[in-house]
């Protein structure tokens, strides 16, 4: 039988550590003959893929003009690229450290302490961009130098996989004893932003998917305030349209504007908006699918081995094989050779 849809946020656990493992149900297994070609490509991407430095921004597309990127969905889309005209304004928060990871800057944090920095940044409506990687996002910046530039100058880049995690831990020595997902992560500031009348924003998905899952968070958390939520046209957004959407996220008074637009086009929108809109943007990709009810999370122990990936395949092996064969096999290339070149 289907899967209902209706799932409550409520079901889903705060703390990912106590959830229950969900049963999995295998599909019918890829042949070699279908493997082999994607291997191949991973390899040769692997092989060639020199990190240079991040992108100047003088080499990068003029404000207003379109540049392809690679959605979310496996197929490009254009979305439009610029680069915030406004000056940096003041912060009071000083953001977590971020160390290099194959030329990507990673935040070395960990839930607690960016529940507090980002509640206190929302209560004072202070623009800040956050992002939460796994391997496919980091490795999707690692060979898409215009994605890294914009992701480098987020003020925090999680590492929302448990294999980016390591990697921390084994070039940085730096200890992290659990990774930060962006669904978990969400579900914390919900509750945190309920107790202190944090206006919340959704911003992406479908109508559907948002109305599901504001009538989840609302169960949830019944002293949640979420202000506004809209699901934008899947394309570009004219630059009306873009500065109507900044106006409307503004006028609500939302402190954290969640984003699930999936990645890269999440993080385009925030990078371009970084200093327009007046409150934290977290980009937080599937995290709406699950809390609305439309997608599983992964049982706990495929979470913590870093095995989630796999979850994903099996609920969805047609759209997310090839994403997930090539960018794991360059990432596991990418790290085996920084590593060795460290010995």
């Amino acid at each position: 039988m289907p899967e209902s849809t209706q799932t409550s946020v409520r079901d889903l656990p705060l703390d990912p550590i106590t959830s229950p493992a969900d049963p999995v149900t295998s599909p019918a297994p890829l042949t070699r003959d279908d493997l082999f070609p994607f291997v191949a490509t991973g390899l040769i991407a692997g092989l060639t893929a020199e990190l240079q430095p991040a992108a100047n921004p003088s080499i990068l597309s003029p404000a207003g003009e379109p540049a392809k990127v690679p959605s979310d969905s496996g197929r490009f889309e254009t979305v439009q690229s610029s680069f915030a005209t406004l000056a940096p304004p003041a912060s009071s928060i000083s953001w977590p450290t971020k160390m290099d990871v194959l030329g990507v800057e990673v935040s070395v944090t960990d839930y607690d302490e960016l529940t507090r920095l980002f509640i206190a940044a929302g209560r004072r409506n202070e623009s800040a961009l956050a992002t939460f990687l796994p391997v496919h996002g980091v490795v999707t910046a690692v060979l898409d130098q215009n994605y890294r530039y914009r992701i480098n100058a987020f003020d925090v880049v999680a590492p929302d996989g448990q294999p980016v995690r390591w990697a921390l831990n084994w070039l940085h020595k730096t200890e992290l004893a659990d990774r930060v997902s962006g669904p978990q992560m969400m579900l914390r500031l919900c509750a945190r932003a309920a107790e202190q009348g944090v206006g919340i924003y959704l911003y992406g998905s479908t109508d559907e998917t948002l109305n599901l899952l504001r009538a989840n968070l609302e169960e949830r958390f019944p002293d949640i305030r979420i202000v506004g939520m809209e699901s934008p046209p899947f394309r570009a957004l004219t630059n009306e349209e873009n500065d109507q959407a900044v106006n409307r996220i503004n006028a609500s008074g939302a402190g954290l504007v969640f984003i699930g637009l999936g990645l890269p086009r999440q993080d385009f929108f925030a990078h371009k908006n970084r200093y327009r809109i007046k409150a934290v943007q977290l980009c937080v990709g599937a995290a709406f699918d699950f809390h609305a009810g439309k997608k599983k999370l992964a049982p706990v122990w495929m979470q913590k081995s870093g095995l989630e990936w796999t979850y994903r395949l099996l609920q969805e092996p047609r759209r997310l094989w090839k994403r997930y064969l090539i960018t794991n096999t360059v990432f596991v290339y990418l790290m085996t050779r920084r590593l060795l070149r460290r010995a």
